[in-house]
C-alpha cells in the first residue's frame, strides 16, 4: 500500500493485520460500547482488550465500498503501521456486518472491507501529545450528514501498550478501536472521519460510501 507523509510517499507490504476490539480506556465507556451492541444482539467479549486477527487484503483505499446486503457500519479508528523499522499513525474505519456480528464478533470483522486513510504520520511527531489528537466520524442518513462519533485519543488505551500487547510485528497493521456511537450503532449512506492533531495544526481524513449487493438465496 502506498501512503504520504510529511517527508514524501511510502510503500508498504502490509501482510499481518489486527483489529483491535474493547480498547476504551474508561471502563463505564467500554460496558456502554459493549452494552450498545448487546443492544443488537451482539455477545459480551470474552476478555478486554481483545484483538481480532483479519486478513491483511481487507485494508482498502478506495472512496467506495462494497458491502452484502444491509446493516453494515463503519467507525472510526486510529490506525498503527509498524513498518520499515518505524511505527506509523494514521485513520481508518472498523467497517462491521452487524448482523454477522451477532453470530460471531471475529467472523464479522471478516466480512467487510476496511477503508483506510492515504496520509500517515510518523509516530514519534505525535508521541509525547497522543492523546491531544481528536477522532471525529460523520454519517450520512437520508441525504444529510449527522455526527456520528467524536472525542480524542484519551478515550482510548495507550497506543504503545496495544501495539506491545498484540506484538506487532514488521509488516503489520492495527486498527486499535473506537469511541461510542452518538444515537447508537447503526447503518449509513457514507462516511466521513477525520483525525485532527490541534498541537501540529494538521487532519487526515477519510471518506468513503457504501453499495449494497444483493443477498441471492
Amino acid at each position: 500500500m502506498q501512503f504520504e507523509t510529511p517527508t514524501g510517499p511510502v510503500t508498504f507490504d502490509i501482510n499481518h493485520f489486527v483489529v483491535a476490539g474493547w480498547t476504551g480506556r474508561d471502563h463505564d465507556k467500554v460496558q456502554h460500547h459493549i452494552d450498545e451492541l448487546a443492544s443488537i444482539g451482539v455477545a459480551p467479549p470474552s476478555q478486554v482488550p481483545l484483538f481480532y486477527r483479519t486478513s491483511a487484503t481487507l485494508l482498502l483505499q478506495s472512496d467506495c465500498i462494497e458491502v452484502l446486503g444491509a446493516g453494515t457500519s463503519g467507525e472510526v479508528e486510529p490506525l498503527v503501521i509498524h513498518a520499515n523499522g518505524a511505527v506509523w499513525l494514521g485513520l481508518g474505519s472498523d467497517h462491521t456486518d452487524r448482523p454477522l456480528e451477532a453470530h460471531s464478533v471475529a467472523a464479522s470483522k471478516q466480512a467487510c472491507a476496511k477503508p483506510v486513510a492515504s496520509v500517515l504520520w510518523p509516530m514519534d511527531e505525535v508521541k509525547d501529545h497522543l492523546d491531544d489528537l481528536e477522532l471525529h466520524c460523520d454519517i450520512r442518513e437520508s441525504g444529510a450528514w449527522v455526527a456520528y462519533q467524536t472525542g480524542t485519543m484519551a478515550s482510548i488505551r495507550p497506543l504503545a501498550d496495544l501495539v506491545a500487547a498484540c506484538e506487532l510485528p514488521e509488516g503489520g497493521a492495527m486498527l486499535c478501536g473506537t469511541l461510542g456511537a452518538i444515537g447508537g450503532v447503526r447503518e449509513g449512506e457514507a462516511y466521513r472521519m477525520r483525525l485532527t492533531d490541534p498541537v501540529l495544526k494538521r487532519e487526515i481524513t477519510l471518506e468513503y460510501t457504501i453499495k449494497n449487493l444483493p443477498v441471492i438465496a
